[in-house]
C-alpha cells in the first residue's frame, strides 16, 4: 500500500510539472493518448531512425490461496491436500508448509530503435525480487504450526528482443505484427534455507515460483491493433509464450494473453485508460528432480491459471521544453476472475509505473 501512496503523490507532482509546461511556447510532442496503457508492451512503432529508452517498474502482491474459483485457507490444505511426494523418505501424506503470501518486483528496462519505417526493433531486460512468507506445520498430521520462514531470490531475469511489423497503418488504424523471442538469461537453480516441519533448517533449491527464468528459449508472437477517433483511441493485443525445449527436466506452461483497452485524451498532456486483461497460462510440463517437498509450489501440477484483470491507468506526455518526449505513466490492476490449477497464491493486487523517452 505504500508504493501506491508514493506512486500517487510522484504522479502528482510530475502531473503539475507537465501541465506547466503545456502552455509554454514550442512544438508538440505528440499525446499522451496515442499510447497504450503502460502495462501493454510492443505496442507501438517509431519512425525511421528514432530511438526509444525506457524503464518500467511492476509490484505485484499475493495473499491467500485458491483451489479453481474457490478459497481455502492454510489449515485445510495441510489436512486435505495430499503430498505428491509422500513415499519418499520424510516426506508426510499430505502439505505441511504452504505459501502464506507473496511480493515481487520488476524492475524492466529497454530500448526501441526503427532502423526502417515497416520495422522496430525491441530489446528488454529486467532485474527481479521475489519474497515468499510460508507457515511450517508439525509434521505428521494436525494443525499446529511449527514456525515460519521467509524466502527471498532477486537477479536478472530473461532478456527479451522482438521486431515489431507493419502490416497496416491509414492516420486512424494501426496494425503490426509482434515477433520476439525470450532467452534464459535468468536463474532457475536458486536456493535458500527453509523450516521442515520436524523443525530442522535445510538449504534446499526454491520451487519454480521462485526461479527468476524459465530456463528456456521461448517464442514470443503476437499482433497489435491501435484505432482513434477524436479524442478516443482504443486497442487490442494478444501475445503468445512458447517453450522451446526444457530445462532441469521441465518446461514452464504456455502463456496466451489477450489485452483490450479504452483511452480518453483530456489534453494533449494527459490521457486516462480502461483495460481488460484475460491470461490463460498452462501447468508445468514435467519436473525438476531437485525440487520436492511438502509444499504445493513443490508440485508441477499446482501452476497454471485463467483470470481476468481490470487495469485503470493514467499516461502523462511532456509536450514542449525539456519534458518534449518524456512519457510517464501508472497503471493499477485488479481481479475480476480467477481459476487456478490449485493450491496456488492469488494475486490480490498489481501496479505498472514507467517512463519513456523518443528522440
Amino acid at each position: 500500500m505504500f508504493r501506491l501512496i508514493a506512486a500517487s503523490v510522484f504522479f502528482t507532482v510530475c502531473l503539475a510539472c507537465i501541465q506547466a509546461y503545456a502552455d509554454a511556447p514550442g512544438s508538440s510532442a505528440g499525446n499522451a493518448a496515442d499510447h497504450a496503457p503502460i502495462g501493454v508492451m510492443g505496442d507501438h512503432m517509431h519512425e525511421k531512425g528514432e530511438f526509444m529508452l525506457s524503464y518500467r517498474f511492476m509490484h505485484m502482491d499475493m495473499q491467500g490461496n485458491r483451489i479453481g474459483t474457490d478459497g481455502i485457507d492454510a489449515d485445510a490444505i495441510v489436512t486435505t491436500v495430499p503430498n505428491r511426494f509422500f513415499g519418499r523418505p520424510k516426506q508426510p501424506p499430505t502439505l505441511r508448509i504452504v505459501p502464506v503470501e507473496m511480493t515481487m518486483d520488476m524492475h524492466m528496462f529497454g530500448a526501441m530503435y526503427a532502423p526502417a519505417e515497416w520495422l522496430t526493433l525491441m530489446v528488454m531486460g529486467m532485474y527481479m525480487e521475489k519474497e515468499m512468507e510460508h507457515a511450517t506445520y508439525m509434521g505428521g498430521m494436525g494443525t499446529n504450526v511449527r514456525g515460519s520462514f521467509r524466502v527471498k531470490t532477486d537477479g536478472i531475469g530473461d532478456t527479451r528482443v522482438s521486431g515489431l511489423v507493419r502490416l497496416h497503418e491509414d492516420g486512424l488504424h494501426r496494425l503490426h505484427l509482434n515477433a520476439g523471442v525470450s532467452l534464459p538469461t535468468g536463474s532457475t537453480s536458486k536456493t535458500h534455507e527453509i523450516l521442515t516441519p520436524m523443525g530442522a533448517r535445510s538449504t534446499v533449491r526454491v520451487p519454480y515460483a521462485m526461479q527468476l527464468g524459465s530456463g528456456t528459449y521461448d517464442l514470443l508472437p503476437g499482433i497489435t491493433y491501435n484505432g482513434h477517433s477524436g479524442r478516443l483511441y482504443w486497442g487490442g493485443q494478444y501475445m503468445g509464450t512458447f517453450r522451446l525445449g526444457d530445462d532441469h527436466g521441465y518446461s514452464l506452461g504456455e502463456k496466451h494473453s489477450l489485452s483490450a483497452w479504452l483511452n480518453y485524451q483530456w489534453q494533449p498532456f494527459i490521457s486516462t485508460a480502461l483495460r481488460l486483461q484475460f491470461d490463460t497460462l498452462g501447468r508445468i510440463d514435467g519436473m525438476d528432480p531437485m525440487i520436492a517437498g511438502p509444499v504445493q509450489t513443490a508440485d508441477p501440477d499446482n501452476y497454471g491459471s485463467d483470470e481476468l484483470s481490470l487495469n485503470l491507468g493514467v499516461n502523462l506526455m511532456g509536450q514542449t521544453g525539456a519534458l518534449a518526449g518524456h512519457r510517464l505513466a501508472i497503471e493499477a490492476s485488479l481481479p475480476l476472475y480467477r481459476n487456478l490449477n490449485g493450491p496456488q497464491l492469488e494475486t490480490d493486487w498489481t501496479v505498472t509505473a514507467g517512463w519513456q523517452y523518443a528522440f
